[in-house]
């Protein structure tokens, strides 16, 4: 099963190999898992029936052992692959973090044929389960996952659902959904639950104040508390929704905040070997 999810990778972009979620397409999209990814827009790419993960390493001994799953934004309609997926992935890479950039399927994508209820949790899940089951190739010893917008509902779908299955026929479908660590940019609503009760991640979040995604951000964070499990939660005072990486912004806050979450990271011992 492991050779051959690694010999299925193929080159995208910058030349990063890309491995299929399914070696033979997503569940209830096999049928479709050859179409052509379409561009909706310059920033964004659609059209998605071959979920997979864009593998992006750290320079040869840099790597802290952390891998970390970026779901890119869109709602669930397109994914903005480029400011919220490749660009993290770069940089955090460069910080001795594997990155997996995860082209996930669009469910709210006209004529999909899929629902968020039914689909957009078993890419999640799978997601993290594939990255745990290659981890050795990689040497990696934690999974996270960092989600932009829609992205961020893809992380409290793993978050908040995600466990292990014994009992599945795959071998990646048993091992443990849940990620080691899960960081939330302005998320969207779906997969947070009005109560919780089990073991929760540590976490970072963070959100503009002029952002509706802060009721999400504040919501997450009373799980947390009620939960009693470790939370770092950033309000900004400006921003709005979108600032991808902070580089388009004029704002200081805005601009530098992915600092504040590799200060998270290095507090939580993922960037030291």
């Amino acid at each position: 099963m492991l050779l051959t999810l690694i010999a299925s990778a193929v080159l995208v972009q910058d030349n990063k190999p890309s491995i299929p979620l399914w070696p033979n397409g997503a569940p209830g999209s096999e049928a479709r898992r050859n179409e052509p990814e379409t561009k909706p827009h310059a920033w964004s790419i659609g059209n998605i029936y071959n979920p997979s993960l864009t593998v992006y390493e750290p320079p040869a001994g840099k790597a802290s052992g952390t891998g970390l799953i970026i779901a890119p934004g869109g709602g669930f309609r397109e994914l903005v692959v480029g400011a919220e997926g490749f660009q993290p992935a770069k940089m955090l890479a460069e910080k001795g973090i594997t990155c997996f950039v995860l082209k996930y399927r669009l469910v709210r994508e006209e004529g999909s044929g899929l629902t968020i209820e039914k689909d957009a949790p078993v890419d999640a899940m799978r997601a993290v389960r594939l990255v745990r089951t290659i981890a050795d190739v990689y040497g990696i010893k934690k999974v996270g996952m960092l989600g932009f917008s829609a992205g961020g509902e893809v992380v409290s779908l793993a978050t908040f659902q995600g466990k292990a299955d014994p009992a599945a026929k795959d071998p990646v479908d048993q091992m443990n959904a849940q990620p080691d660590f899960a960081a939330w940019v302005y998320p969207g609503p779906v997969g947070v639950p009005k109560e919780f009760k089990g073991t929760l991640p540590p976490s970072f979040m963070i959100v503009a104040q002029d952002d509706g995604a802060t009721k999400v951000v504040l919501d997450i964070t009373k799980l947390y508390r009620d939960n009693k499990s470790s939370y770092e939660t950033h309000i900004l005072h400006t921003g709005g929704h979108g600032f991808n990486m902070g580089d388009r912004s004029d704002k200081v806050t805005v601009k530098t905040w992915v600092n504040r979450f590799l200060d998270w990271m290095d507090d939580q011992g993922l960037l030291s070997k």
